[in-house]
């Protein structure tokens, strides 16, 4: 057929490509669909396989088919069998996790290198002449031959019987009786009136490793008996030196132990005077000790001083003023003791310590206690401590397992009437804690008016308030005690059946030495604390797995929390966080270490701001 005139003849003109659109032609990749691509990616790894070899043309119909049909032509490799599947799928998993699981780890190490301390726990005398000990001091005490002849073996099985944790060299062995560990017959007298039969755990190890001159670091659970672990042996010391060559006047003293409060150092004054006056009942020389603590005359101590004492228990602010004002030198003294450690150097007294240890004119043997020791303060510790053993019993920072612990959860203004009731739940003695002074003494007057025996302690009253309101609770004079923090560490009352936290601490550290005071020396205690909104939620999150570890009931309302890192909770070797014990979290998201530092950025930056600010007068 013939086209008319009319229409006129196209052409389609042949362009050709410069050099740059070639390029670009050549470099084109064509798009290929998310699906097609996982297809290919699982017929490399050889999961899947192609039932259809040669090429398949769909037509429009075919393309508009059900995902189904599509995916029949694709099945599971039938080489590989579903079991074999599943373990190499599994294999991936895991080498998945255990990246992430490193990955973790590696950053709480370099927050724990960021964090660590630059400065050694030594005195500054020693730091600038280069003086380190490399070996510990040596005693006059030596083990009993039969158990210097027992094996090894069986030194290991006491220990794992008894679920003491030990590290170090040249640990000594442990030892059951307290005859077996040489003391006269003043002690035992004195232990036998107390009813202390056999030693604990702690004093098992922890005694022999004392006596045989051994620098320490002891952590066990609060009323465990740590502190005859360090009272007799230094009794046995200075009894020894007194013995060779008495004390003239102003010497002394030869042993210094420091406690983080004044109640805890009257209480370690007194069980020291009450065994050695039983040395003295039995014919041994008298053994001089003084408390040097704030609030009591310095006269007192000075009267002792100038005797020549052999023990002196201190609190850091009052040693610190009688070593400046030289009343007192510590040029004989071969033994210190830090008692609650970790609270004192977390309290702020870590510079009174450093400069403390300046004034010991020799070596002196160290020995570090606390129920709660978090990583940290043990490798900061360790600085100042030559060859030393680590003795643990149970986890650092691990509650008593005598204890029932009932969580409650109570609105703010019904707290205050609520203590009555709870008071009825055992008989007395009861301890009840506060964060806040005024709380205190809220709580001292509510109980007073609703016809209850009760006392109150905090540091705004004055030192023979407290100890006049301790020595009536103690004796039992009074039925329920409410204090601050000042009561809830080391002290040891008789019998407490009772401890109820009207507020949540702010620091789990805290909650564990606050409960401590009841379920000691075997017996069970209970222990009710009151929480609600106003808690941090970090700080329950920590109590929930405080609550898991010792197998105690969890409220609802604290189940239902989880953490956002709950998976990384139990990392490596340490639970929970490194750097404050806490169980609910791990370091990288530790509220006490932000706290922390974002207070010295705050200092840094109103330092910068002071120094550059001129007052003109």
């Amino acid at each position: 057929m013939e086209k008319s005139s009319n229409e006129k003849k196209t052409y389609r003109r042949k362009v050709e490509k410069s050099d740059e659109e070639q390029s670009d032609d050549d470099d084109y990749v064509p798009y290929v669909p998310v699906k097609q691509r996982k297809q290919m990616q699982l017929m490399a790894l050889g999961r899947l396989t192609n039932e259809n070899s040669a090429p398949k043309t769909k037509s429009c119909s075919e393309d508009e088919h059900d995902d189904e049909e599509d995916e029949m032509t694709w099945v599971r490799n039938t080489n590989v069998s579903l079991l074999d599947q599943h373990t190499e799928l599994k294999k991936m998993a895991e080498a998945k996790k255990e990246s992430a699981r490193e990955r973790q780890l590696k950053e709480e190490e370099k927050i724990l290198e960021s964090i660590a301390e630059k400065k050694a726990l030594m005195g500054v005398a020693e730091l600038a002449k280069g003086i380190q000990y490399e070996d510990p001091i040596k005693t006059s005490w030596k083990p009993p031959r039969c158990i210097l002849a027992l094996p090894k073996e069986r030194h290991d099985y006491v220990r794992k019987k008894l679920h003491i944790l030990v590290e170090g060299d040249e640990i000594p062995p442990p030892i059951r009786s307290f005859k077996e560990m040489k003391f006269p017959r003043g002690i035992l007298s004195g232990l036998q009136e107390k009813g202390i039969l056999k030693p604990t755990p702690i004093q098992v190890q922890g005694i022999p490793t004392v006596l045989s001159g051994r620098d320490m670091i002891g952590i066990a659970f609060t009323g465990s008996g740590k502190t005859l672990v360090f009272v007799l042996p230094i009794l046995m010391f200075c009894l020894e030196q007194e013995t060779k060559l008495p004390f003239i006047q102003n010497e002394g003293p030869y042993g210094l132990i420091i406690c983080p409060s004044r109640e805890l150092a009257k209480q370690t004054n007194d069980i020291i005077k009450h065994y050695s006056d039983w040395l003295f009942k039995t014919g041994s020389p008298p053994i001089r000790t003084c408390l040097a603590i704030g609030g009591v005359p310095l006269s007192e101590a000075m009267d002792v001083v100038r005797k020549g004492v052999h023990i002196m228990v201190a609190t850091p602010g009052r040693l610190m003023d009688m070593l400046e004002k030289k009343m007192i030198q510590l040029d004989v003294c071969r033994y210190l003791c830090m008692d609650e450690a970790d609270r004192m150097i977390d309290m702020g007294f870590e510079e009174d310590v450093r400069t403390i240890f300046s004034f010991f004119k020799g070596q002196r043997q160290t020995l570090l206690f606390s129920a709660t020791m978090p990583k940290k303060i043990q490798n900061f510790a360790r600085s100042a401590l030559v060859k030393p053993i680590t003795i643990n019993v149970g986890r650092a920072g691990a509650a008593s397992m005598n204890v029932i612990q009932e969580v409650e959860y109570v609105k703010q203004e019904a707290k205050i009437v609520y203590l009555l009731e709870c008071l009825l739940k055992t008989g007395p003695p009861v301890l009840i804690f506060a964060e806040k002074k005024q709380d205190v003494d809220a709580i001292h007057e509510y109980l007073l008016l609703k016809g209850v025996d009760a006392v109150a302690i905090h540091g705004g009253k004055d030192q023979e308030e407290r100890s006049r309101s301790v020595e009536a609770f103690r004796q039992r004079r009074k039925d329920v005690l409410v204090a601050t923090d000042v009561a809830s560490k080391g002290l040891d009352f008789l019998d407490i059946q009772h401890v109820i936290n009207y507020d949540m601490p702010d620091d789990v550290e805290n909650y564990v030495h606050r409960i401590g005071r009841t379920g000691r020396s075997g017996k069970t205690g209970i222990a009710t604390t009151f929480i609600n909104k106003t808690n941090d939620e970090s700080v329950l999150l920590d109590l929930k797995h405080l609550l898991i570890e010792a197998k105690q009931k969890v409220p609802p309302f604290l189940a239902q929390l989880q953490s956002e890192n709950e998976k990384y909770l139990d990392l490596g070797d340490e639970k929970g966080c490194s750097y404050c014990g806490g169980l609910g979290h791990r370091i990288t998201d530790c509220p006490k270490l932000e706290a922390i530092q974002n207070k010295q950025a705050s200092n840094i930056g109103r330092r910068d701001y002071l120094a550059n600010t001129t007052v003109d007068y």
